[in-house]
């Protein structure tokens, strides 16, 4: 199906934020689109060469390490662990770091989990940088085979309750297909466990809204209408 908005369509961005350099997560057609319309592009250490490669003006690119934090405007970016590789082909594995993002803003703190594997760091990142009002984790391409560098959904779920946030947004599971479970295992296992929890989570449609001041948030299981066409 097609993208809600293309590239081309978006209007002036302030900063672009990239947690690693694999291909799903870092797509050249998109920084060309993107290259000129954007101010700032937030990575961590030695994806800038990517970037610059491709045209990107070195001024826009700052690297950071895991544990550096940037300020821009009245926004503060924290560059924090994630359990995850890095690398585009045979021969540049972990050439590059991958991380997470911690957005702190004036209204809210927010976390972007980047790809990982469950850890010690998200009850960290929550004990340093916590609470947060929105945390988007990944959830979906696992296999038990590769537990250590992509949670299972339950896993995602737990993390949430280390980070320590109001809200959840399970991500990375509704685009890309990496791993033999169906599309939609991972949403519902999730959902699933954060009804167990107690967690509040949040499963909208690609390309809807979450408005983070409002009590209500997307929860439409809209998954199962895609099924059953």
């Amino acid at each position: 199906s097609d993208l809600p908005i293309k590239v081309e369509q978006l209007s002036h961005i302030d900063a672009v934020l990239i947690s690693h350099d694999h291909y799903d997560h870092l797509d050249y057609g998109s920084i060309l689109a993107l290259k000129e319309k954007t101010d700032h592009f937030y990575v961590p250490l030695g994806v800038g060469a990517h970037l610059e490669a491709w045209g990107v003006s070195p001024d826009k690119i700052h690297e950071l390490t895991w544990g550096e934090e940037i300020q821009q405007d009245s926004f503060a970016f924290v560059c924090t662990p994630a359990r995850h590789f890095s690398g585009r082909g045979l021969l540049d594995r972990n050439g590059t770091l991958w991380c997470s993002w911690v957005i702190d803003t004036p209204n809210e703190k927010l976390y972007f989990s980047g790809d990982s594997g469950y850890g010690p760091h998200f009850q960290e990142i929550g004990a340093q940088h916590g609470p947060f009002d929105f945390a988007m984790i990944e959830c979906g391409q696992y296999d038990p085979r590769w537990e250590a560098i992509h949670m299972m959904p339950e896993q995602s779920v737990q993390a949430a309750t280390d980070l320590n946030t109001r809200l959840m947004m399970p991500i990375h599971w509704g685009a890309f297909t990496l791993s033999l479970h169906s599309w939609t295992d991972p949403v519902e296992r999730a959902t699933e466990e954060a009804m167990r929890q107690e967690v509040a989570i949040t499963t909208p449609r690609i390309g809807e809204v979450v408005y983070l001041k409002k009590d209500v948030f997307p929860e439409n299981h809209w998954w199962t209408q895609v099924n059953a066409r």
